[in-house]
């Protein structure tokens, strides 16, 4: 028997769906851990990170870890922007030990990846794709990682294709991160996971 088109339609869009996982509620941090004593709050159904009195490192972290998944985020930089999406990552206080999908101004490499506590710069996208970031406006960055496979996009462009095995064979939580140095404040509104 043949299945109609539309039927087969509704069948994959049901399936690609059910595979989607929001990360942020839009409500509160349920489903997040806070480390260190930097600001994450919640208003008006956006996330938000900012510097507190301590000006250091902070971070917010999944309570689950991940693998192998495509990664939506949207932000907003005000103020200092200096954050980060990391995966593969674990935690202990406030040292961080994984791989960083940067978001930052315009000339420190948004969509690059950085190995904290380890290699350091892995890759950073070349000098002419700054530019794809919008300053003080909603961007949309998509960080895909399947086994030894991490690819970025900004705003619809590709930003870097990374093969690295020691990332293949890890697994961790996703965590935002707040820039040490103070003045940093970032709005997050979606952050959807579709694991592969």
């Amino acid at each position: 028997m043949k299945l109609p088109f539309t039927f087969l339609f509704m069948l994959f869009c049901s399936v690609a769906f059910s595979q989607s996982i929001n990360l942020f509620n839009g409500k509160d941090l349920t489903g997040w851990q806070v480390y260190g004593t930097e600001k994450w709050y919640v208003e008006k159904g956006e996330l938000i990170c900012e510097s507190g009195p301590g000006k250091q490192y902070g971070y917010l972290a999944t309570n689950n870890t991940y693998k192998n998944f495509e990664l939506t985020v949207e932000f907003k930089q005000e103020s200092n922007g200096n954050s980060g999406v990391f995966f593969h990552c674990s935690i202990e206080g406030t040292k961080i030990s994984g791989w960083q999908a940067e978001v930052a101004p315009i000339g420190k490499h948004t969509g690059g990846i950085y190995e904290s506590y380890g290699r350091g710069w892995l890759m950073q996208p070349g000098a002419e794709k700054e530019n794809y970031l919008k300053e003080g406006e909603w961007n949309r960055m998509i960080v895909r990682v399947e086994d030894n496979l991490v690819t970025t996009f900004l705003n619809g462009h590709p930003m870097i294709t990374l093969t690295d095995e020691k990332i293949g064979a890890s697994t961790g939580k996703i965590a935002l991160q707040i820039h040490d140095g103070g003045g940093v404040k970032v709005r997050w509104r979606v952050i959807q996971l579709k694991q592969l």
